[in-house]
C-alpha cells in the first residue's frame, strides 16, 4: 500500500484511489482521457506551433508571469513540460480527427445529408379532428390565413409565432413530418396527419440544403470522433465490470 495523496490530513493511498474516483463518478472522465491520450501519443506538433499553442493557452488563461504561471502549475499539481501538453492537445486531436477520418467526411456527408438540411415550415397543432378539418378547408379555400389560424387554434408554442418554424435540421423534426415536408412544395399546405397524440396541418415554407463547408466539415469530423470515443469507453466499461465481477467471485 502506497500513500498517494494527503489532503486535509487525510492519506489516499493507491488502493483506494479507484474507489474514490468510482464513488465521485470521475472514471469515465478518466478512461475518456486517457483513451484520447493514447491515440494522439502518434501525433506531434513542430516547435513553432508549440510555443503558438502555449502561448495561447496561458493568455487564455491569464497566465501572464511566471509567478502566474507557478502558482497555476502548483495548484493543478502540475510540471511544466505537462502544461505545454495540455496545451498543444487540442491541435493534437484535431490532427487525429483528420488524420482518422478526414477521407471519410465526403461519403460519410453524403449519407448524413438527408437529416442535415433544414426546413422552415408552418404548423398547426390540435386535438379536435373535426376542427382540424374545418381549419385547413379554411386555409385552402382563402378564407383565412394559415398565420391567423395558427395564432388562434394551435395549441403548442407555435402560436406565438404564427405557426412558424426554423430553420431547424430535418433531424430534429418527427419522422413523418420529416419525410413530408422533403417531397414538399413551398406554399403546400398538407391536410390534417396524425403524429403522436396531435392532429398537425403543416405547410413548408423553405427548404434550406445543408453545404459541405469548412464548418460542416468540422462537426462531422467532431461527430465522427465522438461516435469513435463512446465505442471505446463502452469496451472500456464493460472491460471493468468484467474484472470487477471476477475479483468479487474470487
Amino acid at each position: 500500500m502506497t500513500e498517494l495523496l494527503q489532503i486535509n490530513g487525510q492519506t489516499i493511498t493507491d488502493q483506494e484511489i479507484i474507489s474514490l474516483l468510482a464513488g465521485y463518478q470521475l472514471l469515465p472522465y478518466l478512461w475518456r482521457e486517457i483513451i484520447t491520450e493514447q491515440a494522439i501519443a502518434p501525433f506531434t506538433c513542430t516547435p513553432e506551433e508549440s510555443a503558438k499553442a502555449y502561448q495561447h493557452f496561458c493568455t487564455q488563461n491569464q497566465l501572464t508571469t511566471e509567478t502566474e504561471r507557478q502558482v497555476w502549475l502548483a495548484r493543478h499539481g502540475m510540471t511544466l513540460e505537462q502544461l505545454k501538453a495540455l496545451a498543444t492537445r487540442g491541435l493534437r486531436i484535431e490532427t487525429f480527427k483528420q488524420a482518422t477520418w478526414g477521407h471519410k467526411l465526403e461519403s460519410y456527408y453524403l449519407s448524413r445529408k438527408s437529416q442535415l438540411d433544414k426546413v422552415i415550415y408552418s404548423l398547426i397543432r390540435l386535438k379536435d379532428m373535426g376542427l382540424a378539418q374545418e381549419l385547413y378547408f379554411r386555409i385552402q379555400e382563402g378564407e383565412q390565413s394559415f398565420a391567423d389560424v395558427a395564432r388562434a387554434y394551435s395549441q403548442g408554442p407555435e402560436a406565438q409565432t404564427n405557426g412558424l418554424i426554423g430553420p431547424v435540421e430535418l433531424n430534429s423534426i418527427h419522422p413523418t413530418m420529416a419525410q413530408l415536408l422533403c417531397v414538399s412544395q413551398p406554399t403546400q399546405v398538407h391536410p390534417p396527419i396524425v403524429i403522436g397524440e396531435w392532429l398537425v396541418i403543416m405547410r413548408l415554407e423553405k427548404f434550406i440544403p445543408t453545404q459541405f463547408d469548412e464548418a460542416m466539415r468540422q462537426r462531422l469530423l467532431n461527430e465522427l470522433f465522438a461516435a469513435w470515443l463512446q465505442e471505446q469507453l463502452a469496451k472500456v466499461s464493460s472491460a471493468h465490470l468484467l474484472n470487477a465481477a471476477t475479483i468479487a467471485m474470487a
